[in-house]
């Protein structure tokens, strides 16, 4: 970056600093002085760079010094070994190029979603950027590629009759937790009743829990802040069938293998494309019959309520019976 000022000598001082150098001169006029600073910025290159670095050692150093920064480190850690075993992985930084970006595109848009894939563009372009810090390699090919198009928002709601099947399946009977499943059971149906996310629910604590003044505070979330959740009666009920306790986890199973087990119930029930996440498209869209869009947006930590259409998916027949 160049800087021009001018001196007590009444001259002009060119300084440009770039890729960690220093070079100064001075002129009797500015014009001279810019000339000179655009010519020597454009002429700069890094001579520090570290060559022979492959994008499997930026994945790793990434890893080590960047991701444990991140809330979500652990999701990034996973993704970013998927990244080390793809054989773009062993090529040398400088030699990546924007057709191996765009190879790379084609394969994974065989297995998941473009709107994921867009996601792990954004880590890809991430660990160049920092490369590029580290004066490993010049350049981010992800720059400037075109991306997959994201898919429409999923609309998926849950009937009153799909939430009986899972109860079922999942063998509770509405006012008794004795397994593993029917700690699962209360999970969703509180989910259902206050749209919070699964990570956020597996995350609470007895100790910011107030049933009394029926409300709960959420001091990690996924944009960052914290965030009180406002309960209901049903809510508050649900909460008691747990055994409230002073402090100590609110639910105590594992959530990756809960996951597993609620995905089997939902097999055994019969029901066809649902996931856990559908709750809070369900739970939202429920509240938004009770609540005005801002106290829905806090209580669901939307910043922008605008957002909210992505999970509010009232059906053209619930609005017209509100019409009447």
């Amino acid at each position: 970056m160049a800087t021009i000022r001018r001196t007590k000598n009444k001259t002009w001082l060119a300084e440009v600093r770039k890729f960690g150098q220093y070079k100064a001169k001075t002129f009797d006029t500015k014009l001279k002085a810019q000339a000179w600073a655009v010519e020597v910025e454009q002429t700069m290159t890094p001579d520090t760079l570290v060559l022979g670095k492959s994008l499997k050692d930026a994945f790793l150093r990434y890893q080590k010094e960047v991701s444990p920064t991140k809330k979500s480190w652990k999701n990034e850690h996973n993704r970013l070994n998927k990244f080390s075993r793809n054989k773009m992985a062993n090529l040398i930084l400088e030699d990546i190029r924007q057709t191996d970006i765009y190879e790379w595109i084609d394969e994974e848009l065989k297995r998941i979603k473009g709107s994921s894939v867009n996601r792990d563009l954004n880590l890809l372009s991430s660990v160049f950027e920092k490369s590029i810090r580290w004066s490993w390699t010049n350049n981010n090919p992800v720059r400037g590629i075109e991306r997959p198009k994201n898919p429409q928002p999923r609309d998926r709601r849950i009937s009153e009759y799909e939430i009986t099947r899972i109860l079922d399946a999942l063998a509770f009977n509405g006012s008794e937790i004795t397994e593993q499943r029917h700690e699962i059971a209360v999970a969703l149906l509180f989910a259902i009743e206050t749209a919070m996310r699964q990570s956020e629910i597996w995350g609470l604590d007895w100790a910011f829990i107030n049933l009394n003044r029926k409300f709960l505070r959420l001091n990690e979330t996924k944009n960052g802040t914290r965030r009180d959740v406002p309960l209901s009666v049903e809510a508050i009920r649900l909460m008691k069938l747990l055994k409230p306790k002073k402090t100590g986890r609110v639910f105590i199973s594992n959530q990756n293998s809960s996951a597993t087990i609620f995905g089997r119930a939902v097999k055994l029930a019969g029901i066809v494309d649902l996931t856990f996440h559908d709750s809070r498209h369900e739970g939202i869209t429920r509240l938004s019959r009770k609540l005005d869009i801002l106290d829905l947006a806090r209580m669901v930590g939307h910043r922008d309520p605008r957002s909210l259409m992505i999970y509010y998916n009232a059906t053209a027949e619930e609005i017209a019976n509100r019409l009447d």
